[in-house]
């Protein structure tokens, strides 16, 4: 009698099936490795430590974020609340769904700039309504993939991207130290020395709460006459309703804040996946670029019907939560949102008397600290290529010029593109040998080099079609061809000595470039 092997080796087509199931189950419960935080929630939950400075590091980020989200309410052209409700939204709803812990997402300067006409054009309904459509919008590009397109920016973007950051930073805080009493100076001055020294003894409470606590309280017992939080506009006395923008659901009203409405999906995802990079690099951790994306959709369609602006990642801030005060978790952006919403709300009297000193001296910290020194040190620069130099120079410059990231990553990313289709033009090389016997002769052509639009341009110049014997040799082994610039390059050649009855052959092609040969020869339009 037989006996049925229970254990028999899977095939092939098993273990692939197997493999698969891993890897959806992993998306799908969010387990893999590379993109498990660290520390986790449960862990920070756990540790008072941890727990301790996640929530002092989302205490410090809702301070600083009332003046900068008032500043882009009036920037927008709305009432200083709409910025303030969206930053609170915003924070709530990516600490959740997001993509990346600790980055916080709030009301930006760049999302301002962008949809500022339809609030001045067309009133707070369409405005409304532009945030609303911005978040499906992102929701769509979001599942489409949109955020794999992060790879493509390279890293002399990124330094540019970081270095205008920082400039930006720094130059916000001008109009607060310019035209103000003397006080202000020495003020901002202490709030710097607190957050130098202070972290060389402790880093259980975060140095910038430290200084605006202390630089407040001198403000206060010393009666001094500064500017402060309550002048940069008022604070609202209640929570955010649900609002329903009065708006006609026709095509010209799509057709009127539409195109606002793609900008500012377009300018918020990409300025959030940067953010969400630096992050990435800051902490040695991964985020998930996609969840991410689809997070600031949702976040801009709540914050629209709760009465809110919009808004993306806001860099300043992260930078504050991440590098300043040492949070990792999602604890820390939570509840930068809540604190926020408390402060302006409950407790709107007090935060209106903190001197606008303290949170500039922050900031100012923060600008320090994201520039990064070592790019623009005179040994790097002999190091690096000049392309690489000039791609991030011209991201840094663009981006203070028009003050909008988004912008300048774009144009940086297109320097970037032409310094290197520049520079792989000049690696294709063809060598030519004759040889055969005494009755035939053969012209050997190798190819070596990446064959594509701007390298194959000048390829048809390098063969000497008159002094050629009548059999040609085109040996492109060591090269591959990518686009149908080639193509059509080659198809020249052939057929100019096909026109001297001449015979060419090519050989030595990849799989993927025979392919592409195979598809295309012929049917380019050459005669």
């Amino acid at each position: 009698m037989k006996c049925r092997n229970k254990f028999r080796p899977a095939t092939k087509e098993a273990k692939t099936l197997n493999l698969l199931k891993q890897k959806l189950s992993v998306l799908i419960s969010g387990n893999d490795p590379r993109y498990r935080p660290r520390p986790t929630v449960r862990e920070a939950l756990r540790s008072p430590k941890l727990l301790l400075r996640e929530s002092l590091a989302g205490l410090v980020v809702a301070l600083a974020l009332i003046p900068e989200a008032i500043s882009f309410s009036i920037l927008a052209g709305v009432d200083p609340r709409v910025g303030l409700f969206s930053s609170f939204v915003m924070a709530i709803t990516t600490s959740i769904l997001g993509g990346r812990p600790a980055m916080i997402s709030a009301a930006t300067g760049a999302v301002a700039l962008v949809i500022a006409p339809v609030a001045r054009d067309y009133g707070l309904d369409y405005f409304l309504a532009t945030v609303i459509l911005a978040g499906a919008f992102q929701l769509i590009l979001g599942g489409l993939g949109a955020a794999k397109l992060m790879r493509f920016i390279p890293r002399s973007v990124m330094l540019g991207f970081v270095n205008a950051l920082a400039i930006l930073i720094f130059m916000a805080q001008l109009p607060h130290l310019i035209g103000v009493p003397f006080a202000v100076y020495w003020l901002v001055g202490l709030g710097l020395i607190v957050m130098i020294v202070m972290p060389r003894f402790t880093k259980v409470i975060p140095a910038p709460l430290v200084a605006i606590v202390l630089v407040s309280a001198m403000v206060v017992v010393m009666a001094i006459s500064v500017p402060r939080v309550g002048d940069e506009g008022e604070l609202p006395e209640s929570l955010p309703e649900l609002l329903i923008p009065n708006v006609p659901l026709t095509l010209e009203t799509f057709n009127i804040i539409a195109p606002f409405a793609l900008a500012m999906a377009l300018v918020g995802l990409l300025e959030s996946l940067m953010t969400a990079k630096l992050v990435d690099e800051i902490t040695d951790t991964h985020s998930q670029k996609t969840r991410e994306s689809l997070a600031q959709g949702v976040g801009n369609i709540l914050s629209g019907f709760l009465g809110g602006m919009g808004g993306c990642a806001m860099i300043g801030q992260t930078m504050i939560n991440v590098k300043a005060s040492g949070a990792r978790t999602r604890i820390s952006t939570f509840l930068a949102g809540v604190f926020l919403l408390i402060l302006v709300v409950s407790l709107g009297d007090i935060v209106a008397q903190i001197p606008m000193a303290a949170l500039v001296a922050v900031m100012l910290m923060v600008s320090f600290g994201t520039f990064d020194w070592h790019s623009i040190q005179l040994s790097t620069l002999k190091r690096m290529p000049k392309s690489e130099t000039t791609v991030m120079v011209a991201t840094v410059a663009v981006v203070v010029w028009t003050h909008n990231l988004a912008i300048g990553v774009i144009v940086g990313v297109i320097v970037a593109m032409i310094a290197f289709a520049r520079r792989v033009a000049h690696f294709a090389s063809v060598t030519r040998t004759v040889g055969g016997d005494d009755e035939v002769s053969v012209a050997y052509y190798t190819v070596e080099g990446e064959l594509f639009f701007a390298s194959s341009n000048d390829l048809t110049t390098l063969f000497e079609y008159s002094d050629d014997p009548d059999e040609i040799v085109i040996d492109v082994t060591n090269s591959h061809i990518w686009d149908a610039s080639t193509i059509a390059a080659l198809d020249s050649i052939t057929t100019k000595y096909e026109s001297m009855h001449k015979n060419v052959y090519i050989k030595g092609m990849n799989q993927a470039s025979e392919r592409l040969h195979g598809r295309l020869t012929g049917n380019l339009g050459q005669e």
